[in-house]
């Protein structure tokens, strides 16, 4: 309808980008449109590949790019998000030092908001997700690595140097004893509770256990096959090690609430990304732990909860971020 406010959300990832128009009640027009981002095609061919994919999602809502009001784009990897640029991303190599903002803004026209995809995430529960009820929130998402977004008051907490809410690097444990972290550092909440590092506890957990354990027989059978989801899967069934395991993990993770609790206070603190599908039984185990070890007051009062949207947060968040940007205009 005609003075209706639409914003596209670009999410970029460095398998696949996803975007699609998002309306001012933070509803998607059509399913998202997908597309492989190949980076090893270069930097030059992927920033095409986001304008095509803004162009797929707007003509999947039908809508020309005309009735566009602004567009998001959220991207992983070191930036600067003041500058508008992805600096040099581990996941979209061999990209370097990528105008990502402003080559969007002058090929549509359009207002353009860039922002870290953790963040991106982030806002989305804020905006329309679990946290939608919620005055701040913090977000951690868990998945390969760990990520995690800050909203205080409607304002995504970007840091001065674009790294504010790098959750997966709170130290959980001292630097010099413990486990190292793909960033080089030790001790971090990502060497832990990260879906590659669940998996990596429960070998080292195996190599001790002298009980029965069916990890141990899946493991024999699969080889190298373990993953993070059979953990969970297996602690559900009742064995006593991968239930071990798993309550460490919410351990681990109930750590890092604890501290982003007692620097910012949040109203709520959700839990998203493939481990966190997981479940009730994961996020009853770290709000147990949370309330255990945080301070008193704050940790008796947030509420730990799941993320809502899944994979669709980060480019639902991204256009939330281009309608906080013409928010007012």
């Amino acid at each position: 309808m005609p003075g209706e406010r639409r914003y596209v959300g670009l999410d970029v990832g460095g398998t696949t980008m996803k975007a699609a128009v998002v309306d001012d009640a933070g509803r998607p027009l059509s399913e998202p449109v997908v597309l492989d981002t190949n980076p090893e095609r270069g930097q030059d061919a992927g920033l095409e590949t986001m304008c095509e994919t803004i162009r797929r999602a707007v003509a999947a809502a039908k809508l020309k790019p005309a009735d566009v009001t602004a567009i998001g784009v959220a991207t992983p990897g070191l930036m600067d998000i003041k500058a508008g640029l992805i600096l040099d991303p581990p996941n979209l190599k061999p990209w370097k030092n990528v105008p990502v903002r402003d080559h969007i803004k002058k090929a549509f026209g359009k207002p353009t908001a860039y922002q870290n995809d953790a963040n991106a995430a982030a806002y989305g529960e804020f905006w329309v997700g679990a946290a939608q009820e919620a005055k701040s929130m913090v977000l951690f998402t868990l998945g390969t690595g760990v990520g995690g977004g800050i909203i205080l008051g409607d304002v995504v907490v970007e840091g001065e140097h674009s790294h504010g809410g790098e959750l997966g690097h709170l130290r959980i444990d001292t630097p010099d004893r413990g486990r190292l972290c793909g960033c080089g550092a030790r001790g971090c909440l990502e060497a832990y509770a990260s879906a590659t590092n669940v998996v990596r506890r429960a070998r080292e957990d195996m190599a001790a256990w002298r009980g029965d354990t069916k990890l141990r027989d899946y493991f024999t059978a699969n080889d190298d096959e373990l993953t993070a989801k059979t953990v969970f899967d297996l602690a559900d069934a009742g064995d006593e090690l991968a239930a071990k395991v798993v309550d460490d993990t919410a351990y681990y993770l109930a750590l890092g609430a604890c501290a982003v609790t007692a620097a910012v206070d949040p109203e709520m603190i959700v839990f998203g990304g493939g481990m966190a599908e997981a479940g009730e039984p994961l996020r009853a185990r770290i709000e147990a732990y949370v309330k255990r070890f945080g301070l008193p007051h704050p940790s008796k009062s947030v509420k730990v909860t799941l993320a809502k949207l899944g994979s669709d947060a980060g480019f639902i968040g991204a256009a939330g971020c281009a309608r906080l940007l013409v928010q007012g205009t």
